[in-house]
Parts: structure tokens; sequence; C-alpha cells
């Protein structure tokens, strides 16, 4: 595994746990459909979450959120939408988030959570 692909499921695993902790029910981590790929589904009182995770080592090419351009954005929204058909879900409201987690040197993350970016 290249030393990238594993700073990014650190952060998965991360963001994962973060929800969790915060109440959220993780439906789905790293969800393929036609689109690309959903890093984390998640459901708490009825409100579904899709997150995407950006996850750095270092702010020298910009916040990790930075990555979620208008192009990324749309694929979101139509992957959330292959999610929903091939799920029996049916929630109240739903809302695409991000989960930007930076990796300091010590190891320790830091966890920023963007409600709502699309």
């Amino acid at each position: 595994m290249r030393a990238k692909d594993a700073v990014g499921r650190y952060g998965e695993r991360v963001a994962a746990a973060y929800l969790e902790n915060g109440g959220w029910q993780v439906l789905d981590r790293n969800w393929r459909g036609r689109d690309g790929e959903l890093d984390l589904v998640a459901l708490r009182a009825g409100e579904l979450i899709v997150v995407e995770v950006k996850t750095r080592r270092g702010l020298r090419f910009g916040h990790p959120a930075e990555a979620v351009t208008a192009r990324k954005r749309a694929r979101l929204r139509r992957l959330t939408a292959q999610w929903l058909a091939a799920h029996d879900v049916h929630p109240r409201s739903l809302r695409i988030d991000v989960i930007a987690v930076l990796v300091q040197r010590s190891g320790a993350a830091h966890v920023e959570h963007l409600v709502g970016v699309v």
C-alpha cells in the first residue's frame, strides 16, 4: 500500500470513530457505485449523512477540505442517489458533509467536520 493510501485509510478510520463517538451509526464504508466511491454513510435519528473524508499530513497543499471541488460535489450527489437506490433506507433528512483530518507530526489527528457542503 502506498503511503498516500495508508494516510487516507487512517483518516477514514479516524472520521468513522469521530462519527460513532457522536452517536452516528456508520452504515457503509468505501461504498462503490457507478461514478466512484462514497467514503462513509452514517445515520442518526433519521438523518442520513454521506461523508467525504479528506486527509493530509500538512497544509503545504492547502486545507484538506479544499480538495472537494464543485466537480467532486456533483459526483457525491450522483453517488448519494445511487446509494439510496441500492439500499432500503428512508431517512427523514439527508446531507453531504466533509470531514477533514489533519495528521500532526506527533501522529495525533485534528478533525474538522464541515456540515452540509452540498
